[in-house]
């Protein structure tokens, strides 16, 4: 399980999260009502068979397939051998031994060349929650809006409730708004910086008490443009230009430059 879903959330109410109790709600109710109607929209102008990033998965799997043979045991059964290594996959039941056309329910690279050889269709095998008519069932109940708050049918009762903030101390120091790490992203490597001077890591150039790198003075190489003119007829101008490099001469480009007298 993965909370990508929340953090993704998260990360698009930062500037909601500034606001009042009410308007935060406010925001959010929004939000999740743009993000239905466009998700709905988006699945009932397709032309595919499958959503969008099923697709693509698909085609992804249907590219991986190309140099596999295909073996048939029976009619449903079959043995593909890929890179030297033998997979069973059983069209009846939907399974291959990687494990991908079960967990994924869409046809594995096995499977897609097992299909392929058969001449059918890989989008009849795949689960029916990746089919657009699936995808738009699940925008189906609308994020209704609401009133205006001022137009609310408050009853007596709660209204003439007094809620009081809750009890709060302020910490010390600065408020924090980025979230907490989990261990895994503490435990990822730190891009390390190294000295401009030594090329060491641990230090910049200021607290640098190593000898400095030695450059290769081979790899420094002197260029010059050289460009001569000289007059030719017609009132233009004839430019050889010479390019050295270490003293040597490298190309030689000869034009002409024309220009007409109106």
């Amino acid at each position: 399980m993965t909370s990508n879903i929340a953090e993704s959330i998260n990360a698009a109410l930062v500037l909601a999260r500034e606001l009042p109790i009410y308007d935060f709600l406010e925001e959010v109710r929004k939000m999740f009502g743009r993000w239905n109607c466009s998700n709905r929209k988006e699945a009932t102008q397709t032309y595919k068979t499958l959503g969008k990033k099923y697709q693509e998965m698909l085609e992804l799997n249907g590219t991986m397939c190309t140099r596999m043979t295909v073996v048939p045991s029976t009619e449903y059964l079959h043995t593909v051998n890929d890179g030297g290594r033998n997979y069973t996959v059983c069209l009846l039941e939907r399974k291959c031994v990687c494990g991908r056309f079960q967990i994924d329910e869409l046809p594995c690279p096995h499977a897609w060349a097992v299909l392929k050889s058969k001449f059918l269709m890989p989008e009849e095998y795949c689960s029916s929650y990746y089919k657009p008519s699936t995808i738009v069932m699940t925008y189906d109940v609308p994020v209704y809006p609401l009133p205006d708050k001022n137009d609310w049918n408050i009853p007596e009762h709660v209204a003439e409730e007094v809620v009081l903030p809750p009890k709060w101390k302020r910490p010390p120091g600065r408020p924090k708004k980025k979230r907490d790490k989990n261990l895994s992203e503490l435990l990822l490597p730190k891009n390390q910086h190294s000295c401009s001077i030594c090329g060491q890591g641990g230090h910049n150039k200021r607290t640098c008490r190593n000898a400095p790198r030695e450059y290769n003075m081979l790899n420094i190489v002197e260029y010059r443009l050289i460009i001569q003119f000289n007059s030719i007829d017609f009132g233009g101008i004839h430019c050889n230009t010479v390019e050295y490099k270490s003293g040597q001469l490298v190309e030689t480009v000869e034009f002409n430059c024309h220009w007409m007298n109106t």
